[in-house]
């Protein structure tokens, strides 16, 4: 099967409206207090679901929201509370060198670019897109497998892999979009584009989206379905 078509100008531009009209303000699902708790629960989520982070962190949080406060706890008690998360040993060792290095390095504070977040132990390029766009509101796009999925198969971003995606969604979002975009396509491939069976009836870019193998409703193709949706709710 050869490569997707990329999606043109105007497309992209109506399938950006499409997400923000039915989301005009996304939110992360992770559940943190400031810029450290943040940077904490995004380097837990590695490998591992949203769910499952707050359910760790919901307690951790209530104690723990300085790097200051985290090396006190320290690693021993912290893996009490991350043990239900995968790679929970070396998440906690990371986390507890981490705070380690803000302390010394940066006054405890985290810092505010990408380059340097990348320079924190289980910090990769990802997690610190994520701080840099949540905590400091930079127009940073973060790729995840989600994001990777939506980028290829949509024609929005094509790539090989998930820096070649993010190059590509940073070129080609435009820049009122960008600040949203990692929200919105996320939550889409979370939610509705899914990786086995995409809910293509129910999604707002289908009429917009190149994928060639959309699922059906009862036999009526996405269009189709979405033209009949609408009818319904004009009569």
């Amino acid at each position: 099967m050869g490569a997707l078509p990329k999606l043109k100008a105007d497309e992209i531009e109506a399938f950006y409206a499409a997400l923000a009209k039915a989301n005009p303000d996304p939110r992360g699902e992770l559940q943190y207090v400031n810029a450290y708790t943040l940077l904490v629960a995004v380097v837990l989520s590695a490998q591992a679901t949203d769910v499952s982070v707050n359910k760790a962190t919901e307690p951790l949080f209530k104690i723990v929201d300085t790097p200051q406060k985290m090396l006190k706890l320290g690693e021993a008690k912290l893996k009490g509370y991350i043990k239900t998360i995968g790679l929970y040993n070396t998440k906690a060792k990371n986390v507890i060198e981490l705070s380690r290095i803000l302390i010394e390095k940066f006054g405890g504070e985290v810092p505010g670019d990408r380059e340097t977040l990348q320079t924190l132990p289980g910090v990769g390029r990802k997690t610190a897109n994520v701080v840099t766009n949540i905590a400091f509101g930079q127009s940073t796009i973060a790729v995840d497998t989600h994001i990777f999925r939506v980028g290829n198969r949509t024609g929005l971003a094509p790539g090989k892999d998930v820096l070649a995606v993010e190059l590509a969604l940073e070129k080609r979002t435009p820049e009122k979009y960008k600040r949203n975009a990692h929200h919105w396509l996320i939550l889409h491939g979370r939610y509705v584009c899914k990786a086995r069976k995409p809910e293509c009836p129910r999604c707002v870019v289908s009429e917009i989206c190149a994928f060639p193998a959309k699922t059906v409703l009862g036999g009526v193709p996405p269009k189709t379905a979405n033209k009949t949706a609408r009818s319904r709710k004009t009569t």
